[in-house]
């Protein structure tokens, strides 16, 4: 560790934002989420991919000493991620999306002080508003729902189940355990918050929503452009899907394997999951 990073106060917070061609979210992003945090958050770092619109010179205006703005010379996506958080030491670390839109006061503390709590929680979210008009709220809150549990722990009300991104923490002690977020050289958009999850989760560390914590996120149509390189990823994530779906209906189909999987629970029978 440096000297730099070795004179920091336990519980310090750095926090990546990436961005690319959302100047109107990212806006909203830093005045109501970002400026909203705690002193504990000491490091900003705002990397932009590439943008062509009015993202640059937003960024440029900024005036707060605890945010470094990088201007990417193209869009390496969420594999930035991996990139910024070398740029920082803290000893905690919060991946933001542009598309969060608003926060409480103080919600970095907030997250922090829940996670400190939580020593099997290598990945901890803030929850997301029931946003009709967002993608992730009504898949969260509607289409799954029956998928999340309501569980205290230490006194802490979590959201099990599955877990993503968008606003959420994890130690830099259990980043560099695993290696720290991977990069893709192949793709610019994919789910790097699924690939660190499953890396953490092969050390006996878990992912959650924090109940309590809510924040605004904006994403989808109805309020950005999807980008191309988005719109593949889903195309192909999809088909990889309905694949596997398919290979299980068959396998349902044969009765010592579809009695088996009741037992075991190998996977979920595709009737199921519908």
């Amino acid at each position: 560790m440096s000297v730099e990073a070795s004179e920091r106060a336990d519980g310090e917070v750095a926090i990546v934002v990436l961005t690319f061609n959302r100047a109107h979210l990212l806006e909203q992003c830093v005045e109501k989420v970002l400026l909203r945090t705690s002193p504990r958050t000491t490091e900003i770092v705002i990397w932009d991919n590439a943008s062509t619109d009015d993202t640059g010179a937003y960024l440029d205006s900024l005036d707060d000493e605890r945010i470094r703005v990088v201007h990417h010379d193209r869009n390496i996506g969420q594999s930035a991620y991996a990139r910024a958080f070398r740029l920082t030491v803290a000893p905690y670390m919060i991946e933001l999306d542009d598309d969060i839109i608003e926060a409480p006061p103080g919600w970095d503390a907030t997250l922090l002080d829940a996670f400190r709590r939580l020593p099997q929680i290598g990945f901890l979210a803030a929850n997301l508003v029931d946003n009709p008009l967002d993608t992730t709220a009504k898949v969260m809150h509607h289409t799954n729902a029956h998928l999340y549990s309501l569980e205290e722990v230490n006194g802490i009300l979590l959201r099990r189940g599955p877990t993503g991104g968008g606003c959420s923490m994890t130690s830099r002690d259990l980043h560099d355990r695993v290696g720290g977020f991977r990069e893709n050289p192949k793709q610019v958009f994919w789910l790097e918050d699924a690939a660190y999850i499953a890396d953490i989760e092969k050390l006996g560390f878990e992912a959650s929503y924090l109940d309590g914590l809510r924040v605004l996120h904006a994403g989808g149509p109805n309020y950005a452009a999807t980008t191309p390189e988005k719109e593949q990823f889903w195309r192909h994530y999809w088909k990889r899907v309905e694949r596997r779906s398919a290979v299980k209906r068959v396998l349902v189909r044969i009765p010592l394997v579809r009695r088996l999987n009741a037992r075991y629970e190998w996977f979920e029978a595709p009737e199921r999951s519908r």
